[in-house]
């Protein structure tokens, strides 16, 4: 077992830094976006909790650096996922109208489930971060 680091593309969203970063930092602020997609999406400011395929998935915020990205862990007290990560979402600003995003997973995975998840990880976070930029490119 070991720590594995999944990067996604980085997409680039046509807003400031700061236009962005307070609609990542809380859950809740993500219900309108989320709730039709996932099954029994649950949210508060710091934690979320979702079923996809039958599992359960629960998420906590636990670090938030103004502008510059989010550390989010699985949050297992809520019967999560059998499984430690740690996803960060990145905001890298260029000018006030220019922000690169992207998301960086850790996980602990065994060597099978590497091989069966690895490659869905990944398209996972790049299919992630697109919809979330392109969400934020929607935005007024």
């Amino acid at each position: 077992m070991g720590m594995e680091k999944y990067e996604s593309k980085q997409q680039q969203v046509l807003k400031g830094a700061s236009r962005i970063y307070p609609l990542i930092t809380r859950f809740d602020m993500l219900t309108p976006a989320l709730q039709d997609k996932v099954e029994e999406w649950h949210a508060t400011e710091d934690t979320c909790s979702f079923k996809v395929k039958g599992f359960t998935v629960a998420l906590r915020i636990v670090e938030r650096v103004e502008n510059k990205h989010i550390k989010i862990t699985g949050d297992n007290e809520q019967g999560g996922l059998p499984v430690d990560f740690s996803f960060w979402i990145q905001l890298h600003e260029v000018t006030d109208a220019d922000t690169r995003m992207r998301m960086v997973l850790h996980a602990d995975l065994n060597v099978m489930m590497r091989m069966m998840l690895g490659s869905k990880l990944q398209e996972g976070l790049d299919k992630a971060v697109e919809g979330l930029a392109m969400a934020f490119n929607q935005m007024p």
